[in-house]
């Protein structure tokens, strides 16, 4: 599937909250959606609170559609108890790569 649409995501647990952001994220309904082609969680090696995010859609369109379900606004609703302020987001379409865990 081709990707025309991603981002970057940086969040920052709250204090001693990272290893449950990161299991939070793992559980993802994006992770099991069709247009969802890249969804990779990782964190910063000096701080454990600090997690990333990317994310490849196969269009925006797919991605703005997922995120208007009740279901994928419940889990943003469970995810910023766990937030130490904003996230950041940063404009990245995946082009390609490899991730093996």
């Amino acid at each position: 599937m081709t990707v025309s649409y991603g981002f970057h995501a940086t969040m920052t647990a709250r204090p001693g909250k990272g290893d449950e952001l990161v299991d939070f994220l793992l559980a993802s309904p994006s992770l099991t959606n069709d247009d969802c082609v890249v969804f990779l969680v990782g964190r910063s090696a000096a701080d454990a609170d600090v997690v990333h995010v990317t994310e490849g859609w196969t269009t925006e369109e797919a991605h703005h559609r997922f995120f208007a379900t009740d279901a994928a606004q419940a889990l943003v609703a469970q995810l910023q108890p766990l937030l130490d302020g904003a996230s950041t987001y940063l404009d990245e379409v995946p082009v390609g790569g490899k991730a093996t865990i």
